[in-house]
């Protein structure tokens, strides 16, 4: 068992060219802790997302504060606190903060999923 308080997991800094900007990520559990799974929390300043991609493996974003945006090439939609969004292997997508709103999210992937950028 692993018990973490979110206030004392190292904060990354991360930009281009996955994301629009500059983001903040925190990883209370790691590809390398040996687990099944990886979680980041990740917070968005207005306006910023990340481009579009895709994940080999299904991606739950468990939406924590703000406004954003969640994006296929078929379907936009906002999302608040309390939204859950999965998006199935493979799907091309994109999310981020609307350009009103600070965004941020919990993200539940498979550990060592490969994350594909894809051209807009």
């Amino acid at each position: 068992m692993k018990i973490v308080n979110i206030k004392k997991v190292k904060k990354q800094q991360l930009g281009p060219p996955f994301f629009t900007g500059k983001v903040t990520r925190q990883s209370p559990v790691t590809d390398n802790e040996g687990s099944d799974l990886s979680i980041d929390y990740v917070y968005f300043k207005k306006g910023l997302r990340t481009k579009f991609h895709k994940h080999a493996n299904d991606q739950v974003l468990i939406i924590t504060k703000g406004n954003g945006i969640v994006s296929t090439k078929k379907k936009v939609a906002r999302v608040k606190k309390g939204d859950v969004v999965w998006s199935p292997a493979n799907e091309t997508h994109w999310h981020g903060a609307t350009s009103d709103s600070s965004f941020s999210y919990i993200s539940v992937t498979r550990s060592n999923t490969k994350l594909t950028q894809i051209e807009e």
